[in-house]
C-alpha cells in the first residue's frame, strides 16, 4: 500500500513541478498500545509507530518562498519564508506554519522549498495525522537543507508547533511517531521522557483496529475537566501524603483512604490515574516475557476504567469491546485515545481476523446502523527518508 502511496506522491511531484524530488519522507501515524489519559499526569505511555503513513516528496527552489500542495485535500498554499508566520483560516496549512515558525524562531538557516504531500492515515481515527504531518515537514526540511536537530527535538518542535496552532497536546504522539522502531513498543516517561524500547513479537496475533465512526462533541469539555479533576486528587493526595508528588508515586490503597476527602468524580478519576500508570509497567513486563495473554488482560481492564472510572467511552465503543471480549480468539481490546468515538485496538489471534471482522461488522451495524470501519496495523519504523 506504501509503494502506492509513494509512487503517487512522486509522480505528483513532478507533474506539478517539472523535475524529480531531491527528498522523500515517510511519516508514520501511530497506536498506544496502553497507558490512556496519564500522559498529562505524569505517567508513562507505551506507543508504536505504524505502517500508515504520509509521504513527502521536497526540493530546494533556490528562492525566498516554498509552495507545499497537499494532494488528498487537492489544496496548495505559498509562503514567504522572510515574512512574519500568522495563523490562517485554512486549518491544514497552520500545522505546516507553524513547523516553520518553530524553525524560524530557533534560528535555523534554510531557503524555499517545493512540497507535496499524499497520506494513507485515515484522518479522525486517533491514528495522530497531524503529529505525523507535522514531524515529516519538519524531518524533511532538516534533511533538505543538512540542519542539526536531534530526533527528539523534532518531536519536541512538533509538539509546539500543534501547541501554536491552538492544540494543547501531550508529547506522545510526536515522539512515537519519529522514534518508532519495527516491531517494538516504546514506554515513554511523560515526566522526564526518558524511554526505553520494548519487544513487541505479535507473530501469532494481529493488530486490528475497530473505528466506530462516531465522534461525540463532548471530547474537549470532557478532556479538560478531566485534566481538572485529576488536578484537584493529586492536590488532595500531596496534602495528605507529603512525599507523594505524583500519581506514580501513589498507591492504591493511599487513593483509598481519602475517598471521603474528595468528591466521587476526583476519586474516580485519581484511582484510574494510578491504576493506569502501574498497569504500563505490567505491560512491559509482559511483553519482555512475551506473555500476550498478560497483556491483554491488562488492555481490557484499562478500557473498564476508561468506561467506568474515567467516563471518556460511549456506547458504541463499550459494545466494541463487550462483543470482543466474549470471543476466545480476542485476547485484549480497549478503546484507543481521548475517547467518545474513533477506535478500539484489539489484538486477535491469526486465523479468526476475517470470522471477527464479518460478525462484529454485521452487529454493529444492526444496533447503531452505522458502518464499522476496520484496519489491519502492523507496529513499524518511526519518521525516516525513503531511497528507491
Amino acid at each position: 500500500m506504501n509503494d502506492i502511496l509513494i509512487h503517487k506522491t512522486t509522480g505528483f511531484f513532478q507533474e506539478s513541478f517539472g523535475s524529480k524530488p531531491q527528498k522523500i519522507v515517510l511519516s508514520p501515524g501511530r497506536i498506544n498500545i496502553i497507558g490512556e489519559h496519564v500522559d498529562y499526569n505524569d505517567g508513562y505511555v507505551l506507543p508504536a509507530a505504524i505502517d500508515k503513513i504520509i509521504c513527502f516528496a521536497f526540493e530546494k527552489n533556490h528562492t525566498n518562498t516554498s509552495k507545499i500542495i497537499a494532494i488528498d485535500l487537492d489544496d496548495a498554499f505559498e509562503i514567504d519564508l522572510n515574512a512574519e508566520i500568522q495563523l490562517t483560516d485554512n486549518v491544514w496549512t497552520n500545522y505546516l506554519r507553524g513547523v516553520i515558525n518553530q524553525l524560524k524562531l530557533k534560528g535555523f538557516a534554510f531557503e524555499g522549498f517545493n512540497c507535496v504531500f499524499s497520506s494513507n492515515i485515515p484522518v479522525g481515527s486517533g491514528l495522530s495525522s497531524s503529529a505525523a504531518l507535522e514531524c515529516g515537514f519538519l524531518f524533511g526540511i532538516k534533511e533538505l537543507f543538512d540542519l542539526n536537530i536531534k530526533p527528539v527535538d523534532i518531536a519536541l518542535m512538533g509538539q509546539s508547533a500543534e501547541h501554536w496552532v491552538g492544540i494543547n497536546c501531550g508529547i506522545m504522539d510526536q515522539f512515537s511517531s519519529v522514534m518508532g522502531k519495527e516491531d517494538k513498543v516504546i514506554k515513554i516517561d511523560c515526566r522526564t521522557l526518558e524511554y526505553e524500547y520494548h519487544n513487541a513479537n505479535f507473530s501469532g496475533y494481529s493488530l486490528i483496529l475497530f473505528d466506530s465512526n462516531v465522534k461525540h462533541s463532548l471530547m474537549t469539555s470532557a478532556y479538560n475537566e478531566r485534566r481538572q479533576q485529576c488536578e484537584e486528587g493529586i492536590a488532595t493526595i500531596m496534602k495528605n501524603y507529603p512525599k507523594i508528588t505524583s500519581f506514580r508515586d501513589c498507591t492504591e490503597n493511599q487513593v483509598m483512604s481519602l475517598k471521603d476527602k474528595m468528591s466521587k468524580e476526583v476519586f474516580k478519576r485519581s484511582l484510574f490515574a494510578v491504576k493506569e500508570i502501574k498497569r504500563v509497567i505490567l505491560a512491559c513486563e509482559a511483553l519482555d516475557n512475551g506473555d500476550i495473554a498478560t497483556l491483554g488482560k491488562l488492555m481490557f481492564e484499562t478500557h473498564e476504567g476508561l468506561s467506568q472510572d474515567y467516563e471518556v467511552s460511549c456506547a458504541e465503543l463499550d459494545m466494541i469491546v463487550d462483543t470482543l471480549k466474549k470471543d476466545e480468539a480476542v485476547v485484549g481490546s480497549r478503546m484507543m485515545g481521548g475517547g467518545f468515538g474513533g477506535c478500539t485496538i484489539n489484538l486477535i489471534k491469526k486465523g479468526n481476523e476475517d470470522r471477527i471482522k464479518k460478525s462484529l461488522s454485521a452487529l454493529y451495524k444492526e444496533t447503531f446502523g452505522i458502518e464499522l470501519k476496520i484496519y489491519d496495523v502492523k507496529i513499524s519504523n518511526g519518521t525516516s527518508l525513503y531511497t528507491a
